[in-house]
């Protein structure tokens, strides 16, 4: 399955043709690994370029078990035709979005070993989803704490509905959330994640809509509506586009401003040399809807 994954990713990456973009896949794909998956615990579907994949166990508040990070990571490189992919939406079953690591799992009856692969299979599926070439758009219907509070912070946009709420609260059992922190500085101030790291309380949706950590916070009766009108506008962009605009955008943002825009100066001349790219400025400049080769 694996080796399929990989070699459907390589393809589908293979008409972005960017420098920039195939390097961090490559050390995903290399390290496609059969992991110990189970039936179902994610369900995954695509549509017309919108793929979904539902968190889906939610009898254990979707913790992500090792077994939950490897059916998420291979959902999230294979599932439906690469060929027509533009985006991907991460979902859960039940009240909860995702309760964080399981931590039956993280008990002493573990070994050092095991709590290694674990961390080492969540800093995989983090780091995946910003480094795929299409936008992933997390739908959060509920509460998302720990790992699953990273796994927010780690997608590229995120709708939740007002009742959702987001904590770190590994602390009160003795595990500070210090992985999770690594997404959650990078996506709300720094004062605001040192509160959520040292207390464990909870941030509301519009909290964290204010600080940052989501993108939109809508009833939960629209929730479904809003997480795919914006889905298929994205889908209405260049694939080859998106890819490199997004690739650029993790990579510049940790550098300086002067490093970030001669990185970004350099990623917008690539891209004009683009087919796409040559096609939209032409579509502009000739008053014409353009038609996208994804190239």
């Amino acid at each position: 399955m694996w080796k399929v994954c990989a070699s459907v990713l390589r393809s589908s990456v293979q008409g972005y043709n960017n420098r920039r973009v195939l390097p961090l896949l490559s050390r995903h794909l290399s390290s496609a690994t059969p992991g110990a998956t189970e039936p179902g615990l994610t369900v995954s579907s695509q549509h017309a370029g919108i793929r979904t994949i539902t968190l889906n166990n939610p009898r254990k508040r979707n913790a992500l078990s090792l077994a939950m990070l490897e059916s998420l990571r291979r959902d999230l490189l294979t599932g439906g035709s690469q060929d027509d992919l533009q985006v991907i939406i991460i979902a859960a079953e039940g009240p909860v979005f995702s309760a964080g690591h399981d931590l039956n799992e993280l008990s002493p009856a573990h070994s050092r070993e095991k709590h290694t692969e674990i961390f080492d299979a969540c800093t995989r599926v983090m780091t995946l989803v910003q480094d795929l070439p299409v936008p992933v758009i997390a739908k959060v219907q509920g509460l998302a704490t720990a790992a699953g509070c990273q796994l927010v912070a780690s997608c590229d946009i995120v709708v939740a509905s007002d009742t959702a709420q987001f904590a770190t609260p590994g602390v009160k059992v003795g595990l500070f959330c210090s992985t999770p922190a690594v997404a959650l500085g990078r996506a709300v101030p720094r004062k605001v994640a040192m509160e959520m790291l040292f207390t464990g309380q909870p941030i509301t949706a519009q909290d964290a809509l204010l600080h940052g950590l989501v993108s939109k916070v809508v009833p939960e009766s629209k929730l479904d509506e809003e997480t795919h009108r914006l889905a298929q506008q994205i889908c209405t962009t260049s694939r080859s586009v998106t890819a490199i605009g997004k690739a650029c955008f993790y990579s510049q943002i940790t550098k300086s401003r002067d490093e970030a825009y001669r990185e970004a100066g350099e990623v917008m001349v690539d891209n004009l040399q683009t087919e796409d790219g040559r096609e939209g400025i032409s579509a502009f400049l000739e008053k014409r809807k353009p038609t996208w080769s994804h190239r």
